[in-house]
């Protein structure tokens, strides 16, 4: 069998078990590439060695995402978001509105932070105000997981794909706002974002009832916010000394993140503990995989094979592709 067809073979089985499963999705990933390994180890025509790895994961993608997701969770333990969520739904004149005002927030904050982190730190308050109404919680829900998942794409640190689109086409986190001169993906975004809200306001705009005002969380420590912005100013500034985006984004986000641990680590023990032990392994896993599985199917030309076809049959117009 040759390399093509046997990594077309691997990659669309892994592929299969990724869109039929939600665990262990790093596990699948490097599963096969350990099958693409041992092949290739045995086979007459290697195309795929150990070193490959290495030279295969963007670690400064996983810099950035490792990074942002330890300082992300810290800043959900120090109550900031909560505290602001409940602020504005305190100063909202009904409920419809208040809602709307929660899904902005989700918004914004999604721009910085991983979207499933986005939802779980604003879900508590649109479920409260719910469970006081006696309403079903599920069109706010849907609201915020709407609001929370346009606007990952935004931002370099925003969501995964946008560190690989970065990481793909070297691109700092000022490109997100202006690329090559232009308006860059941001603006599309905010666009799309702002006519969601139109949306969101025509579903939400029958609750009418008068806003029941809840408890304010009482804010732990303004720091992790501080690190967030500081992160976000850093990497504004870090094309000055890295203008292809090669190795500082990621190395910035991980110093911000450790730092984050560290200053957990002297205000709750505990705390920083349950942010280590819940640090999401399997897609960090799952993402350098991805890296390798590409980088197999470039080598062995089935990227370029792909393009061909495409070109082939969509033909080479930039609207149609």
């Amino acid at each position: 069998m040759s390399p093509k067809n046997l990594v077309t073979i691997v990659f669309c089985l892994v592929y299969l078990y990724l869109v039929l499963f939600k665990h262990r999705r790093g596990l699948a990933v490097w599963s096969g590439v350990l099958v693409l390994g041992i092949f290739s180890f045995f086979s007459k025509h290697s195309f795929f060695v150990l070193g490959d790895v290495v030279d295969f994961i963007n670690w400064n993608v996983l810099g950035i995402f490792a990074g942002t997701l330890v300082l992300a969770e810290i800043f959900i333990l120090s109550k900031v978001p909560v505290l602001l969520a409940d602020v504005l739904v305190d100063r909202s004149k009904n409920v419809g509105m208040a809602i709307l005002w929660v899904c902005a927030l989700s918004s914004f904050i999604s721009a910085f932070v991983e979207n499933v982190a986005t939802v779980l730190i604003v879900a508590p308050v649109a479920l409260a105000l719910a469970k006081k109404l006696k309403v079903s919680p599920v069109p706010f829900l849907i609201g915020l997981a709407i609001s929370s998942n346009l606007q990952g794409t935004a931002t370099l640190i925003g969501d995964p794909p946008s560190m690989i689109l970065a990481g793909a086409l070297r691109m700092n986190f000022n490109d997100f706002f202006v690329y090559h001169g232009k308006p860059g993906i941001f603006f599309a975004v905010e666009l799309g974002a702002i006519s969601s809200f139109f949306v969101l306001y025509f579903f939400f705009r029958r609750y009418k009832e008068p806003v029941v005002l809840l408890p304010k969380e009482k804010v732990v420590s303004w720091v992790p916010t501080g690190f967030l912005v500081g992160l976000i100013v850093a990497l504004a500034v870090a094309p000055l000394w890295d203008p292809e985006f090669r190795f500082l984004g990621g190395v910035l986000c991980m110093v911000f993140g450790l730092g984050g641990i560290v200053w957990q680590l002297f205000q709750n023990r505990n705390l920083a503990v349950d942010v280590c032990k819940g640090y999401d392994w399997d897609t960090t896993f799952f993402l350098a995989g991805v890296f390798v599985l590409v980088g197999i199917l470039e080598k062995v030309g089935l990227i370029d094979t792909l393009k061909d076809v495409l070109v082939y049959t969509l033909g080479e117009s930039p609207f149609v592709n």
